[in-house]
């Protein structure tokens, strides 16, 4: 399983890239495996301004639907559409080809919150 250093991510799973006021999103290596093969990704809650942890979208697999939460506060800017015809680049790639959204964040506070690799470790192993 992949926890890469330089992302920070959250309770529920998702992981957080940060490049200024921007924010990049998507499900970790364990959320994927956890899922199984996804099927189907969706995201109605582009341009929309949304509080963390809300829901942005769901992640279809196989067996289970699973709701995505915002890891902070801020405004769903992006929506990565190649998941349209390949969701399995999730299952693949969940770091990088299997991005999910990304968006302009709102409360960069909220941003020492998440996790970082070392205490997400800790979460999944637990």
């Amino acid at each position: 399983m992949k926890i890469p250093d330089n992302l920070k991510y959250t309770h529920d799973h998702e992981w957080v890239l940060v490049d200024g006021d921007t924010a990049t999103v998507g499900i970790t290596d364990f959320a994927q495996s956890e899922l199984g093969d996804i099927v189907y990704v969706d995201v109605d809650t582009l341009d929309e301004t949304l509080a963390k942890e809300e829901v942005f979208g769901t992640v279809e697999a196989v067996k289970t639907v699973s709701d995505l939460l915002l890891p902070l506060s801020g405004e769903v800017i992006a929506f990565n559409e190649g998941l349209e015809e390949a969701p399995e680049s999730i299952n693949t790639d969940p770091y990088g080809e299997g991005w999910i959204v990304k968006m302009k964040i709102s409360d960069p506070s909220e941003f020492d919150q998440l996790l970082d690799a070392k205490a997400y470790q800790e979460l999944v192993a637990g």
